[in-house]
């Protein structure tokens, strides 16, 4: 077929119409503005079923970024049977450590009241039109009639979380709950921000869960990173999610599972994430021998298997676009639960190299330079030291403040 000049012209006009990728941005975005990773509690971290037979639970989350809109996301990752939900509430909190809200909604799912999750899976609700500020705190609130066959949570909440009889989730106050400081059924809160917002998700154990802070005051160095990105208008609109566990390692289950097992959930299924950060391994080195000594070829055979590890994690992120930065593992040379040896800290010291050997990581943050003691490089700094393996208080401000910002720039 011939084309005249006339018809050329036209379909030339039509060529050049501004695809969908050069239209205008999109005002706002969906993202994390606060996440936790999912386990089976212990035994001594999980509630009685008859605690969660008609029972109402408030738990208090913080939003390390703010937005206009929210929706929650309620888990039954690790029941068994279908869990159902009457109703859902959520206000603002009114004061850290108490049940007592201020106004607040209603929740719905797919536009109904209530909703029953199935077995391994999660829900996200309705979006609600309810702005948020940046490290505001939110309660959520729902109400179970029957308990779950197997309980979700995340047992190291260091905030506190309020049970009570009854279907009460819009009441102002619940002075008669029994207070508990774990977190069930609860793994995100998403809001609308700005077009630039995007989220910071940290794969970590004890050392990023917070160990040894106390309940409801947010000292871990993911709140103090936050607030560092929060108190920057360059960095406002990022958000941090800690998917720390304490106890955990990358390569076998313990107290959650594996950070290996749960990467592609805790991490890859997070809102508007952008930046992953991984701090893990000082449970893998410390148990090797914490009950035995170790013959050479297991030490090498666990460094090699972890390096493997972080390898697949690396791949897993960079092969959906985020940016991975690799944290190296800080000194434990003092640690009275692994009390570790020369072929330990040489583990440790092949491990760090990997990760700041340029590309194998898109950055690093490098903990272990930062937190070391000079003196004695295989301890943590006297200042800055908890127990042997975990930063103090101090500590963890220090590695809040240590991470670079530009990082995320």
């Amino acid at each position: 077929m011939t084309l005249d000049r006339r018809s050329l012209l036209a379909l030339s006009a039509a060529a050049f119409v501004a695809p969908p990728a050069l239209a205008a941005p999109a005002a706002s975005r969906w993202v994390g503005a606060w996440a936790s990773a999912q386990q089976i509690p212990e035994p001594h971290n999980a509630l009685d079923p008859a605690d969660l037979t008609d029972a109402t639970v408030r738990q208090i989350v913080r939003l390390m970024i703010g937005g206009t809109k929210l929706r929650v996301r309620l888990s039954n990752r690790f029941g068994t049977a279908p869990l159902a939900f009457s109703a859902v509430h959520v206000a603002r909190a009114a004061a850290l450590g108490s049940a007592s809200i201020e106004g607040g909604r209603a929740l719905t799912f797919d536009g109904q009241a209530g909703v029953i999750i199935p077995a391994g899976a999660e829900y996200v609700s309705d979006p609600l039109d309810m702005p948020m500020a940046a490290l505001s705190h939110l309660a959520v609130t729902y109400h179970l009639p029957a308990p779950p066959a197997v309980q979700t949570s995340h047992p190291g909440s260091r905030t506190t979380s309020f049970v009570a009889k009854g279907a009460r989730v819009g009441e102002n106050d619940l002075p008669d709950a029994k207070r508990v400081a774990h977190w069930y059924q609860l793994s995100a809160v998403d809001v609308l921000a700005g077009p630039k917002a995007a989220a910071i998700a940290i794969i970590g154990d004890s050392i990023t869960d917070g160990f040894g802070v106390t309940t409801d005051t947010h000292a871990r160095w993911p709140d103090r990173l936050a607030e560092r990105l929060q108190a920057s208008a360059a960095t406002r609109h990022l958000s941090v999610l800690n998917h720390g566990i304490g106890g955990n390692r990358i390569l076998n289950d313990g107290l959650g599972p594996n950070a290996l097992a749960r990467f592609d959930r805790d991490v890859l299924s997070q809102t508007g994430l952008k930046h992953v950060i991984v701090l893990e391994g000082v449970n893998d080195l410390g148990t090797l021998t914490r009950d035995a000594p170790a013959m050479p070829e297991q030490h090498d055979a666990l460094v090699r298997r972890m390096i493997g590890a972080y390898r697949q994690m690396v791949e897993r992120g960079r092969a959906r676009g985020l940016k991975m930065i690799g944290a190296t593992i800080l000194p434990y040379g003092a640690s009275p639960y692994y009390h570790p040896d020369a072929r330990n800290e040489a583990d440790r010291q092949a491990v760090n190299r990997w990760i700041r050997a340029p590309g194998n990581f898109d950055a690093v943050i490098d903990f272990d330079a930062a937190l070391r003691d000079p003196a004695r490089p295989e301890r943590l700094r006297a200042d800055l030291d908890n127990d042997g393996l975990h930063p103090s208080l101090a500590g963890y401000r220090f590695m809040g403040d240590a991470v670079p910002l530009a990082l995320f720039r």
